[in-house]
């Protein structure tokens, strides 16, 4: 005898196709995010334009403009041709000078081989930036290579490497005292070194790592700091409505972000151009930060 199965009950069908509905929405959803966030918002370049009120610039500087790149992780996800695209941006801006405060390249995954390529590559497309005054820190992801391999491929498209040191940025007479550290979260940077004694004029400090604020601001001669400019965090990179940033990486957890003022110390945090981990960006646009030094 042949049987038949009946028709689950129209309840049931209907329980089945909103289930299936709200999977393949989902689905959906989750792709279309991935999508925007993978090749959208990972492009959606942000100039960020804040202004840094300092009690004793000289005459000679008020008004002077500094352009900051951070985290370029070239070019593992962040291409060529958007490198390119973010350099062009600030030779439009035509900044007084320019810092690149580290992550030329990524560590991973692709290991020390792909990275000694990436960062020759990086260093050609940071040729053209224009305004002739660049100097650059260590980054993290930069200790794979190392500062002797990376200081000669800088100063070949002449962009020096501070580890340790300072320089003065003189103008009619004037100074200000510009600083860098080596990368704080793979090394012991040293202050003794790195800012002047007795500066003659506002003392700029380049550190990859944001969170070692607090160390120089513990530091004797953290005093003498007026602008710490920083970078690492991404700014967390995939931000989320109420949630914020997924994951925050070591040294870049409790300044993430933006403008800190930490005493007499002002701390920028730029969330940098490229991304590690995943090509995603999520109301996390990378960023171009243009300074304007006022007399507060």
């Amino acid at each position: 005898m042949t049987g038949f199965v009946a028709d689950p009950p129209m309840a049931e069908q209907k329980t089945l196709l909103t289930r299936r509905n709200f999977l393949l929405g989902s689905a959906a959803a989750a792709g279309g995010l991935a999508l925007y966030s993978g090749e959208i918002a990972r492009h959606e370049i942000s100039i960020e334009t804040p202004t840094l009120a300092l009690a004793k610039l000289p005459d000679a500087f008020h008004g002077y403009r500094i352009a900051q790149i951070s985290d370029i992780h070239f070019d593992e996800y962040t291409e060529p041709s958007f490198v390119r695209r973010v350099v062009g941006e600030v030779n439009r801006l035509a900044p007084d000078l320019v810092l690149l405060t580290g992550d030329y390249i990524s560590n991973t995954p692709l290991g020390g081989q792909f990275a000694g390529g990436a960062m020759l590559r990086c260093a050609e497309v940071l040729r053209a930036l224009a305004c002739p005054l660049r100097f650059a820190v260590m980054g993290n992801h930069d200790s794979i290579l190392g500062a002797p391999t990376i200081r000669p491929i800088l100063a070949a498209v002449g962009i020096p490497l501070l580890v340790n040191q300072h320089v003065a940025i003189e103008r009619a007479g004037q100074r200000l005292w510009l600083c860098g550290i080596h990368d704080p979260v793979t090394h012991i940077p040293d202050l003794e070194s790195a800012i002047p004694e007795k500066p003659d004029g506002p003392v700029l400090l380049m550190s990859h790592g944001p969170d070692y604020a607090d160390n120089v601001l513990a530091h004797p001669r953290g005093v003498l700091v007026d602008v710490m400019l920083a970078g690492h965090s991404h700014g967390g990179q995939v931000r989320l409505p109420i949630i914020g940033a997924l994951h925050l990486v070591d040294g870049g957890r409790k300044y993430v972000q933006g403008l800190f003022r930490l005493g007499r110390m002002q701390l920028y945090v730029n969330r940098g151009i490229g991304t590690v981990g995943l090509p995603f960006r999520l109301n996390c646009p990378p960023e171009i930060t243009l300074f304007n030094l006022q007399r507060s």
